[in-house]
This record gives structure tokens, sequence and C-alpha cells, in this order.
């Protein structure tokens, strides 16, 4: 069986969803007021993994991922930029999209925006300011989190050091690993100057950050789904106001599953702007790497703990990733004898029927990728070596391929 590290529990948890064969999972996208950098993309293609096996083990995935288009970032690079805040979020969400097709990464048909789920949020927020858990403040409107039991949950946050004295964090988020201890935005009102407004039922403003993925989970989704992921520095206040946020409204447990990717580290550091190690993928494709081997090194290995981006790293996961497609083409090469002929028996068909079961038990075991290819990849090593001894046929060649090709279904790093 599946299971799947929850970091709610702090544990290895069998999966179960709740309605059976089909599975909820939300998806933390892109703030696409700047383009993706490939430690983004290793959380996008982590989760991409999750959604394809999920769909292996014959799961129908209701994925939803967002655009965040509307935040205080996003006004601040626009205005350096000369742009309105959408002109320059669409301009980077081709970006995405263009990185996300050449990573094989398997999107909705639709993404939606945070600008374009505004009327959820509004929706939203007036059930909360009904309930008193939500309140005006000059212009703006504030959660707090002290009407709200069990804030905080996710993190295990200790609320013995919650100030008495009330305070308020306007901004849409804040640098750094750390909480603010005291109540958060949920709607900005319109200040002079600001292009950026809806006239709505709770007044003109923009929604925070804050409530802009309650918003979109809960139009597209509903109330409660099954899991919730996205990067590791999400674990630290925006995924614990999600769950305060949904579950304040509806009263119910939001997600039972809740998984984090660790960070991409770049010559052993967090990428920074400040520092000048933000890496993209066009930079990898420039130095000489394809796609498949970028994809490759950025799921090889355990998603919870941190890779370190290094030409030494990548070019040793390039390495190991050609020579395990090279044996699959030297075992799948033309073999005399009729395909539809049977396997051999013995020792091949023993091979041969190891291929799926150690796929499988090491990517049930919280997808481990890093185990799972190599032990695919030992298996393939006794299959080349009898084929070399002329030992398969073309019954085995054709199940071998037929088994690998499943495999990469999950993968996308062996066939074209």
């Amino acid at each position: 069986m599946l299971q799947l590290y929850n970091t709610m529990s702090r544990s290895k948890e069998v999966f179960r969803p709740r309605r059976e064969g089909e599975v909820k999972m939300f998806t933390c996208g892109p703030s696409i007021y700047a383009r993706p950098h490939v430690g983004n993309f290793r959380t996008f293609l982590w989760e991409d993994v999750l959604l394809r096996y999920l769909e292996y083990r014959g799961n129908r995935v209701l994925r939803v991922i967002n655009f965040t288009d509307v935040e205080d970032k996003a006004l601040e690079e626009a205005g350096k930029k000369g742009a309105t805040v959408l002109e320059l979020t669409e301009s980077m969400s081709h970006h995405f999209f263009d990185d996300a097709k050449l990573l094989r990464i398997k999107l909705p048909d639709f993404i939606p925006r945070s600008s374009t789920s505004v009327d959820q949020a509004v929706r939203l927020i007036d059930v909360m300011l009904q309930k008193g858990c939500a309140y005006r403040h000059e212009g703006d409107i504030f959660f707090d989190p002290l009407k709200f039991k069990g804030f905080g949950k996710l993190f295990r946050l200790d609320m013995s050091r919650w100030p008495r004295e009330r305070k308020r964090f306007k901004r849409d988020t804040y640098n750094g690993r750390r909480w603010n201890l005291g109540d958060f935005i949920l709607w900005h009102g319109c200040k002079a100057g600001e292009d950026l407004c809806w006239d709505t039922e709770i007044g003109n403003g923009r929604p925070s950050w804050n409530i802009q993925d309650p918003a979109i989970i809960t139009k597209h989704l509903g109330f409660t789904i099954d899991i919730s992921c996205g990067g590791i520095d999400n674990l630290y206040r925006h995924h614990d106001y999600n769950i305060a946020v949904i579950e304040s409204v509806s009263g119910e447990e939001f997600a039972n599953y809740w998984m984090h990717c660790e960070h991409l580290l770049v010559g052993g550091k967090k990428m920074s702007k400040s520092i000048g190690n933000i890496v993209y993928p066009e930079d990898l494709l420039r130095a000489g790497y394809d796609a498949r081997q970028l994809r490759f090194y950025l799921i090889y290995g355990r998603y919870r703990k941190r890779i370190n981006l290094t030409d030494e790293n990548l070019r040793s996961a390039a390495s190991r990733l050609g020579a395990f497609r090279e044996m699959v083409e030297r075992i799948i090469g033309t073999v005399p004898g009729d395909e539809n002929e049977a396997s051999t028996g013995g020792e091949a068909a023993e091979w041969v029927g190891k291929l799926i079961p150690s796929f499988e038990k090491a990517m049930d075991d919280d997808l481990d990728m890093e185990t799972a290819f190599d032990d695919v990849c030992g298996v393939v090593e006794k299959l080349e070596k009898l084929k070399r001894e002329g030992r398969l046929n073309s019954g085995d060649v054709v199940c071998i391929e037929g088994d690998l090709r499943r495999i990469d279904e999950v993968w996308q790093v062996v066939f074209p």
C-alpha cells in the first residue's frame, strides 16, 4: 500500500482518499511576479511524480495548481518595470508554461489565478466577518488567530508565545522562515493611486495572499481535499493560515494529508538574489544539459531531503541516467524471433518479473525515487547480462519494454 509522510502527524501513513479511486489535491503554484527558478521546479516536479504515481495506482486525480498574480511583490515589481500588475504576471506565466512543458510536467487544462478568484475570496471573508474571526481596521480586514481553535497545528506553533497586545501584519508575505505573532491581513482596502482594486460587497480593495489560496481551493475543489502540498517554506505561516481560513468557514477538517518538499541548494546555499545564485532551467540547458537530465536530477532522491545543485552533482546524475538509458536501448533492440513468442521462462522470467515490484515497493514508501531507480537499474543490469548471453527472446523483450514504459509514465526520463 502507498504510504506518504504526513507533515500534520509527522509520520508515514497509509494513503486512503476520502472517496475510493478519486484524489483531490492542491499544489501551491508559482507567484508569477517573477520567473520560477530551478528550486521552484524541484517542488513542481516532485508534485508531478506524486500526481503521476497516484494515477499509475489507478486513481482519478482532481488537481488544482494556482497562479498568484495579485500581491504586494507583484505591485512593487510592476511599478519598477512601468507595467500593470496583470501585464507583468501574464508575461511571467509564459515562462512557467514553457519550462513546465520542457520538463514534462503534467498540468491541469485550467490554472486559476488570484485575479480570477476574487469573488470567492469576498464570500469567505464575509462569512468570517459574520463569525467574528475577521474584523475591519482602517479600511483593511484582518484575521484574529486567537478566534480559531488549534491555530498553528500544522507547524505545531507554541501559542504560549502569543503576545497579549494585539499586533497586525499588513504585508502579504514576510521574508524568512519565522512566525508573525499577531493578526494577518485578509483584504487590502484601496489606497490612493492604486490601479488594482475590486468594487465588492465588503468594500473596494484586493484580496491578500493569505486568502487567495483558500479562495481558489474552495472555488474549484470544495472545502475538503485529500492532499495539500508545496515547498517547505509554506510550513511557516502560509499553510496554517490556509487551514485557519478554510476550517473557520466550513467547520470541517480541510486536508487529510500535508506534504512538503525541501529546498534545492546551489553550491551549498539557498538561492537568493542578494547572493546572486538564482538558476533557471535555461541556464542549465545552455551549460550543455538536456531537459531529461535536469528532470532526473531534480526528482532523484527523497523529496524531504535537501539536495545541492553543483556541476559535479548534475554531471553525475546525467551520467547515471545516460548509462541506464543505454542499457535499456541494448535490451529492447531487435531480437530475432516472433514478438508474440512466450517468455523463455526460468531465470529470464524471474528477472523480468522483478521490474514492476521493485519500482512499486520503493515508490510506495513515500515516493522513494532514489531506491526505486537504483533497484530498477539493478534489475536492468541483470537483464542486459542475460541479453548478452542470448538468454532473452523477443517475448521477454516485449515484456521488459512494456514494464519500463509503464514505469516511465511516472518518471518521464527514459523514453523520448
